[in-house]
């Protein structure tokens, strides 16, 4: 479709762009961090003793496991993807900016790692299941790289899913009835191979920072 042609295109050129307000990264990470800090358990928002450039969430209480169905029809739980580290990342296709970009950059990624790439999964969930639908996501998300997978569920589905993630997402309306945009948080999660969740990209981290780390998750043991 013509958006999604449009999208890969905007972000090449807008990758380093600051991101537009709707998708607040920076306040959504200060909040985050608050709430980790507040429900205790982990050391801080920073880097842990393993290394990590991203943000360690190593022990977070929430983000435990979704059911949701692929962009091929197959329902999914994280649980589908043991043995490989999983980079989560909550969006829509019709994203302006922010959504393409992180793909695209995730993409990236996946090409810095040449070989290693088999062993990650990522993960687009969309916040919009009334446009985005199996089909559309089938076209949208492998367009960045044919081994990523969409994401979908009903209104339900994608409410309980957003609040087990703590993900923040809200409709604002358009000039007409489909021209929309969604408020959401920005920011992509990585699970190890084990499914746990261990950490936080901000939306314009760098993306070496998440090669990094996703190395050092695979050397680890286990």
């Amino acid at each position: 479709m013509r958006h999604v042609a449009l999208s890969l295109r905007r972000a090449a050129a807008m990758r380093w762009r600051v991101p537009m307000r709707w998708c607040v990264p920076t306040r959504w990470r200060v909040l985050l961090c608050a709430l980790l800090l507040a429900l205790g358990g982990l050391a801080g928002c920073k880097g842990g003793d393993e290394g990590f450039m991203l943000t360690d969430i190593t022990g977070a209480p929430f983000g435990r496991d979704f059911q949701l169905t692929d962009h091929n029809g197959t329902p999914r739980r994280l649980a589908d993807f043991r043995g490989k580290l999983v980079v989560l990342f909550f969006g829509y296709t019709h994203c302006p900016d922010v959504c393409p970009t992180t793909l695209a950059e995730l993409a990236g990624a996946m090409q810095q790692l040449g070989a290693d790439a088999g062993r990650v999964q990522v993960l687009f969930v969309t916040v919009d299941p009334e446009r985005d639908t199996p089909a559309l996501l089938a076209q949208y998300v492998p367009a960045f790289n044919p081994s990523f997978l969409g994401l979908y569920g009903d209104a339900d589905a994608t409410a309980r899913t957003a609040k087990e993630f703590k993900i923040f997402y809200r409709k604002q309306p358009g000039r007409t009835p489909d021209g929309y945009t969604m408020d959401h948080s920005a920011g992509s999660y990585v699970f190890d191979r084990e499914g746990r969740l261990r950490l936080l990209m901000p939306y314009g981290q760098k993306v070496e920072a998440l090669v990094h780390d996703l190395r050092l998750l695979l050397a680890a043991p286990g």
